[in-house]
């Protein structure tokens, strides 16, 4: 009678163990959602997607709604050479994203065109294979000396200065844009926009 007793408080127990186990891992068990990716992240206060988007269209409208590019605009569209944000803080930035997503917006308004630098080397390879190979017909191969130079280039900087004490952390990003006249020299537009985000030390930790 004692050993049905221990066999069955044992059994308990076993049973017991196992429902704590399965419950923790319920517990446990990520949840992955979509969000929405305009939404305002405040998740820390280094540089996010919330700042790319805003310094990204604040360019984009100043560089449209400027009178001289307006006039430069009016007749053609100008090839543009975009050079990547140069970073010049202390953080890892992706300011390539940047560049994309300026890029981007220009060429979707239909007044620029753009040489994408990044896939020069590329576009070399494919046409010495096209010109040199005696797998391809000479007479479908793209000769080479016919690519359009860029008129113009547009480059930046993202800069920061941070400042922080025991309760309070503060960091301040200036985004600067330019657009050259590459014949020229001369600068034809510029423009800044800025961005001040403050942590503040809470009660129970940051």
């Amino acid at each position: 009678m004692i050993i049905r007793k221990k066999i069955k408080t044992a059994s308990t127990y076993a049973l017991i163990g196992l429902s704590a186990l399965v419950l923790s891992g319920c517990a446990n068990k990520a949840v992955v959602s979509y969000g929405d990716a305009q939404a305002v992240e405040t998740t820390d206060i280094n540089f996010g997607s919330t700042d790319l988007q805003k310094v990204a269209s604040q360019m984009t409208d100043s560089l449209l709604s400027s009178p001289v590019v307006g006039t430069m605009t009016a007749n053609k569209r100008p090839v543009v050479f975009v050079e990547r944000i140069k970073n010049k803080t202390s953080e890892h930035i992706d300011t390539e994203s940047i560049t994309d997503s300026i890029s981007t917006q220009l060429l979707r308004s239909g007044k620029f065109r753009f040489v994408d630098m990044t896939r020069v080397e590329a576009i070399r390879e494919q046409l010495k294979f096209q010109n040199e190979d005696a797998l391809v017909n000479p007479t479908t191969a793209v000769a080479f000396g016919k690519q359009i130079g860029a008129q113009y280039m547009l480059y930046g900087n993202l800069s920061s200065i941070v400042k922080s004490n025991a309760d309070k952390s503060d960091v301040y990003y200036k985004f600067t844009m330019r657009l050259m006249d590459m014949e020229s020299g001369l600068v034809e537009w510029a423009d800044e926009t800025e961005i001040r985000k403050t942590k503040e030390k809470s009660t129970f930790g940051w």
